[in-house]
Parts: C-alpha cells; structure tokens; sequence
C-alpha cells in the first residue's frame, strides 16, 4: 500500500525514485505476482462469459475471458475490449453494452481481465516497460489470447479490432503500436498515446498536464515499437471535455500520434454532429475515414452511454459509465464497419467554430471550463494549492492503479 503522505513528501522534494520503488513493491505484492501461477483459475466466471485458461506462457499474468454469440458466422470478427481502473471485465462489458452489440450485429468478443496481484486498483499497467512493449508482459498475453481466439473460432483476422477505457485505452494504444499487423482499428476512450509514460512520474505527468510532443515524435515512438511498415489501423478517440482524471488535451497528442503514422494534416477533413456531439474526421486521399474524434461536451471521465431512445441505444449507466445521450460502444462498432447504420441515425454538418452545446451531461459542469470547441484552449491549468495539489494526487493514484480507493 502506497502512503499519501510519502507520495506528498517525495514530489515536493523532486525524489520520485522513492516513489517509484514503493509503486514496484505495491504491484508485486503476492507470491504469484507474474510467476504463471493460476490465480485465475481461483475466481468465479462471470454467467455470461467463458473463461479459457491454457492461451499460452501468459506472461502479464491476466485472465482471458469470451462472449460468443449463438449462432456466430463463419469467418465472424472480433472486438477486443479493455476494462478501466477498479472495474472488471463482466462489469465493463454490461455497462458499455458490447455483449449487446455482439449479439445485435454477430461479432465475438474477448474481455482480458487485469488480477489485483498485478495492480492493487485492477489497472492495466500501460506504464510499465515490462507490460507495454512488444513480446513483453501484458501486451504479449492480450497479443496470445487474440491468437487463441482466433485460431478456435476462425476469426476473420482482417477484422480484428480493439478498445478501452482509461487505462484500458491506454492499453489500447500500446496494442495499436505494438502490433499494429494484428489490428483493423482501435478505439481509445478517456486514454492516452503510446509511449506518454515509462515510469510512475510520466504517469503524473501525462494525466494532468499532458505534456505537447510534436507529432512527428509521437509517430515515432509507434513506427518504432514493431517491423511493421504499414498499413496502419485505423483510429477512434472519444474523451470527454471536463474529465479530470486524464485531462482532454491527451485526445489531441493521440490525434497527432495517429494523423503522423497515417501522413495525414492535423486539422481534420470534416466535421459533423452525432446525436449532439462533435465528431472531427480525417480521411485518406481515397476519401476514407482513418482517424475520428469525439469531444463530449461536459463530460467527466468514463466511456460516453445511450442506455435508451438514442440510435445504438445499450449498456447500464455507472461508475466511469456516463450517461450523455450518444452510445459510443455503437458508433464505435460503426466506424469498425460491425454495425450497419440505423436510419434513424443523422449527421448534419456543422460549422467549424459553432458546434450546439449539449446539456449538463455526467458530471457537475466547472464553471472556470472554457467551453470551446478549439481543444488547444480546453487545455486546464495544474492546480496550484497544496489541498488541490493533494487531491489530484490522491485521484492520480486511484486512477492509475498506485493506491486503493
């Protein structure tokens, strides 16, 4: 367990080797810590979901859960999905709705599920070298279990696609960078670019203050990350305008990151308006979309839901589970080319500098937010009092998997 007071004393002298040390000791904590034992195998499978246990060396330590629908097709595609901090994958897929969406267009599901003996807040350890990197950790497991899966079912592998929530979407980054020949597209929700952090201090860093890279650097760290030469998958970013926990301008560095890796200009090629919400779009010379972005209007941080009357409407409301009048697990499948468009759907253009503002939507509203759809001025300030200084520390922690709630 990771002490606020220590956290507090080590970044006001600037030692966070210390700090580091302590989050190590925290996320090893238990004998079967990466060791291969079945820890797993000790944890009851959710109703719904099957469990597959023999996926190879595993060496993230993390359980492979499934969600088949009856009567999947031949040839079916597949969706990776990512759970965030403090969730489970059964309780992340019931909420975002993806068992939903399966069922509705045929499409299998595989939820990898982060253990406690991994991450004290059941985080995907996106920062951690040994789990973020290619062949290495976490990222090899989730690369073994997409094999599994693949292989047993005869997945379509021109159709495999992945997404996340926080951590879980920033995982999603270290998949699309890490094995970029394995995907078709990805879809990062409240997450962070690849290689934004290597250590518990860039971890801080990234979250709340987000620190700007010139997008050349950021495609880099991906064309680096594998052999692979392209093509390259294609990219959804959703993150909500007054999240705090991981602050919106990361949406921008991750657009930069992808628009780099795919040679396309930073300003988008088009934008619209879905079910009240602002979607940019930067497509090919083919005129193909390859990158989209949706900034939720006053939203905080979670995965953007339509429990009811909106198009694609699923899920259950909760916990990092906002209800805001647009379901994301549907357009995301969408713009995967799983979901065939409802005609109840449209989107109208809409000028650049005059999106309508949807309503208060899953979060109190903070009033000194500028509103703007121009992301460079959401950007927030670092709080600057030691009580806000604490408590953003406290949420990082939490957030990050570094301290329990």
């Amino acid at each position: 367990m990771i002490n606020l007071r220590d956290v507090m004393a080590n970044l006001n002298t600037g030692n966070l080797v210390r700090l580091d040390k302590l989050v190590q000791s925290a996320r090893r904590n238990g004998p079967a810590m990466k060791a291969g034992l079945a820890t797993a195998t000790l944890q009851p499978v959710p109703p719904h979901l099957r469990e597959v246990r023999d996926f190879g060396s595993n060496p993230g330590n993390l359980r492979m859960l499934t969600y088949l629908p009856e009567n999947l097709p031949s040839e079916a595609a597949l969706v990776v999905v990512l759970h965030g901090c403090t969730q489970t994958a059964e309780g992340y897929d019931l909420g975002a709705g993806w068992s939903t969406i399966a069922d509705r267009y045929g499409f299998a599901l595989l939820l990898p599920e982060q253990q406690r003996s991994n991450n004290p807040n059941n985080c995907f350890n996106w920062f951690q070298p040994e789990d973020s990197q290619r062949d290495r950790g976490e990222a090899l497991s989730i690369r073994q279990m997409i094999e599994t899966i693949a292989v047993d079912q005869r997945i379509d592998r021109r159709r495999i696609f992945i997404t996340g929530l926080s951590a879980g979407g920033a995982m999603t980054s270290v998949m699309l960078a890490c094995y970029p020949e394995v995907f078709a597209g990805g879809a990062i929700i409240a997450g962070l670019p690849f290689g934004a952090a290597t250590n518990v201090q860039q971890a801080f860093e990234s979250m709340f203050q987000s620190p700007a890279r010139p997008a050349r650097e950021w495609g880099d760290l991906v064309r680096k990350a594998s052999p692979h030469a392209g093509p390259w998958p294609r990219v959804s970013v959703w993150h909500g305008s007054v999240d705090t926990t991981v602050i919106p301008p990361n949406a921008d560095e991750i657009i930069k990151q992808w628009t780099d890796v795919h040679g396309l200009a930073i300003a988008p090629s088009r934008r619209v308006n879905v079910d009240g919400h602002p979607r940019e779009v930067w497509t090919d010379g083919n005129g193909a979309e390859q990158i989209e972005s949706y900034t939720i209007a006053n939203m905080a941080h979670g995965t953007p839901l339509a429990t009811s009357e909106a198009v694609g409407a699923c899920g259950e409301a909760g916990p990092f589970l906002l209800q805001v009048g647009i379901s994301s697990s549907y357009h995301i499948a969408k713009f995967f080319n799983l979901a065939v468009a409802h005609p109840r759907e449209s989107q109208r253009a809409q000028p650049s500098e005059a999106f309508p503002a949807p309503g208060l939507k899953g979060t109190i509203l903070d009033k000194d937010f500028d509103q703007s759809p121009n992301r460079a001025a959401n950007t927030r300030r670092p709080p600057s009092s030691p009580f806000e200084i604490g408590t953003v520390i406290a949420k990082a922690l939490k957030a990050a998997g570094l301290m329990r709630p």
